[in-house]
C-alpha cells in the first residue's frame, strides 16, 4: 500500500472512531473544584484568568456557565473526555476574552431541569447550585454580577431552561442547543424579560424540531414544543417584534446536507433580544469547525454541521448584553 493511501486510510479511521478536536488559539485550563451542598459535595470545573490580568481588580469578568447533556459530564463538555465537544471552545473564548467559564457536573440522577418534578427539586436543587457558584465566581474571581450567562446542551438546554426560570434576575442572558420548551402550562417562563439564543436541528432524531413525543420514548418521556415554538414563546414574553432579521449563513457543506438560517428578534445587541439558529439537515450534535465527533455518533445522531460555532455565536450573543436587575437586592 503506497503512503498517501496509508495516510488518507489512516485520516478515515480517525475521523470514524475519534473524531477530531481542532484549536483556534490558546485555551485556559479548566480545574476540578467542589461545593457543599444540602444534597452533599458537588463537583464542577473551572476555568478562569490568571489574578494578575487587567481585569482583576476591576469586576469586569464576565461569567460562562457550561451545562453538559444527559449521559455526559463536566469534563466531558470542557474536552477533558471522550467525545471531542463544541463547547469546549468556550475553553479558548475565555483566554481571548478574559472570562470565567464554570461547568458542573448533574450529578447522579442527572439535572432536576424544567421538567422535573418539584418532590425531585426539593431533594437536589440544580438551580439553587448553579446560583451558588454564580455567588462564588462573584467572590473569588472578581466576576461582574451583571455580566453572567448560562449556556446549555441538550438535557442541558432543558437545565438552561430551569435556571432562567428560578433566577433571571441572576442572568444577562441563556442559550440552549438542541433542546426545546415543555408544552405549554407544563414549565414556568422567567419573570423578567431574558435574552435566549436557540440553536436547533431540523433532522435531530432525539428532540424533534417540531415538537412532539420522541419515538424512542415508549410514553415515558413527556412531549416538547418545536424548538421554533420556544423561541416565540422567549420573544412573546419579551414583547419582542413578531418580523426578525433573518440571515443566511454561507455553507461549508459542499454536498449541501446541512445550512443555516439565523433569526433575530430585538433590534438593540445591548438590549434584551432573542436568537434562533435554524440548522436544516443536522442532527443531535451541536455545530462546530474545530471539534468534530466520531462518525460512528454521526451515524446514531445525524449530521454535524459546520458552518458556524456554536459556542462563539453564543459569545457573539451574550457579550453585549447585561442584566441592571442583578445589582438589585434579592
Amino acid at each position: 500500500m503506497q503512503p498517501t493511501s496509508i495516510a488518507s486510510l489512516t485520516s478515515t479511521l480517525r475521523a470514524i472512531l475519534r473524531g477530531a478536536s481542532d484549536s483556534a488559539g490558546p485555551s485556559l485550563a479548566p480545574v476540578l473544584a467542589t461545593l457543599e451542598r444540602p444534597e452533599g459535595t458537588r463537583h464542577y470545573l473551572v476555568a478562569a484568568p490568571s489574578t494578575a490580568s487587567s481585569v482583576a481588580t476591576s469586576g469586569e469578568r464576565a461569567l460562562v456557565i457550561v451545562l453538559h447533556g444527559a449521559g455526559a459530564s463536566a469534563q466531558q463538555v470542557l474536552g477533558l473526555a471522550f467525545p471531542p465537544s463544541p463547547m469546549s471552545v468556550w475553553l479558548e473564548i475565555a483566554a481571548r476574552e478574559q472570562l470565567v467559564v464554570i461547568a458542573p457536573d448533574a450529578g447522579k440522577g442527572g439535572w432536576n431541569d424544567c421538567y422535573a418534578a418539584a418532590a425531585r427539586v426539593a431533594q437536589k436543587n440544580d438551580a439553587a447550585f448553579i446560583e451558588a457558584l454564580i455567588d462564588q465566581a462573584i467572590d473569588r474571581y472578581q466576576v461582574d454580577p451583571r455580566r453572567v450567562y448560562v449556556m446549555g446542551v441538550s438535557r442541558g438546554g432543558w437545565m438552561a431552561y430551569a435556571v432562567a426560570a428560578a433566577i433571571p434576575h441572576r442572568l444577562a442572558a441563556v442559550s440552549a442547543v438542541l433542546a426545546s420548551m415543555p408544552l405549554p402550562g407544563r414549565s414556568e417562563m422567567p419573570s423578567l424579560p431574558l435574552s435566549a439564543l436557540i440553536i436547533g436541528c431540523t433532522a435531530d432524531p432525539l428532540i424533534y424540531y417540531h415538537g412532539g413525543r420522541p419515538w424512542y420514548a415508549l410514553g415515558f418521556a413527556e412531549p416538547v414544543r418545536g424548538i421554533e415554538a420556544t423561541a416565540h414563546a422567549w420573544r412573546a414574553m419579551a414583547k419582542l417584534p413578531d418580523t426578525p432579521e433573518v440571515t443566511r449563513l454561507p455553507t461549508s457543506d459542499l454536498h449541501g446536507r446541512t445550512s443555516v438560517t439565523r433569526y433575530l428578534w430585538g433590534g438593540a445587541a445591548d438590549g434584551v433580544q432573542v436568537g434562533l439558529y435554524r440548522v436544516d439537515g443536522a442532527g443531535h450534535a451541536e455545530p462546530s469547525r474545530l471539534k468534530r465527533y466520531p462518525r460512528f455518533i454521526n451515524w446514531l445522531t445525524g449530521w454535524q454541521n459546520a458552518d458556524f460555532e456554536a459556542a462563539e455565536a453564543a459569545w457573539d450573543f451574550f457579550r453585549p448584553k447585561s442584566s441592571a436587575q442583578a445589582l438589585q437586592p434579592g
